[in-house]
């Protein structure tokens, strides 16, 4: 099999796994004792620089060649985090390439004034939207105990718990 033919069989077997559009470029060719060829091809995927397609190719004397596998790898430095950049400098980058785009600042400016200090705001949080009353009767208040109701449904047919009645004679034998 030619370089060409080699090629073509590998992108063939990386449309079967992935879309056309997140493989490049052939990046080289490995060549094993075994007849095993490994074709590298850049990555194209967003979210994956750095990464590399690879396909290996099985070509036996007398057979007909076979793709073994095709991965995507990292390359190098791939897998390193990028380096740190304090939050005030990426709020000042963000905030100036807002500007440059002619986009509106959202970024919230932090508030000392709190103005939850007011005495006839009696809302406990209550939503109106959640179903739940907080200032309602009908919650019980902490420690309370519901009202004994008679049960529907018995656990007669449940399974009993062991008897505990032989466990602390191991600890007097002991003694």
């Amino acid at each position: 099999m030619t370089g060409p033919e080699r090629e073509q069989l590998a992108r063939d077997a990386l449309a079967e796994v992935t879309p056309a559009g997140t493989y490049g470029d052939l990046l080289g060719e490995t060549v094993e004792d075994d007849g095993v060829y490994t074709l590298r091809f850049s990555s194209a995927m967003g979210g994956y620089p750095g990464w590399v397609w690879t396909v290996s190719l099985a070509e036996l004397e007398g057979e007909t060649p076979t793709v073994l596998e095709t991965e995507l790898m990292p390359g190098a430095g791939a897998l390193l985090a990028p380096d740190w950049v304090p939050w005030s400098e990426r709020l000042e980058e963000y905030r100036a390439a807002q500007a440059a785009a002619g986009e509106p600042d959202e970024t919230v400016e932090l508030d000392d004034d709190d103005d939850d200090d007011d005495p006839d705001d009696d809302d406990h949080g209550d939503d109106p939207d959640d179903g739940i009353d907080f200032e309602s009767s009908d919650l019980l208040a902490v420690g309370e105990d519901e009202q004994d109701e008679p049960e529907t449904e018995t656990d007669d047919g449940g399974p009993e718990p062991p008897a505990a009645s032989g466990l602390d004679d191991g600890r007097e034998e002991d003694q």
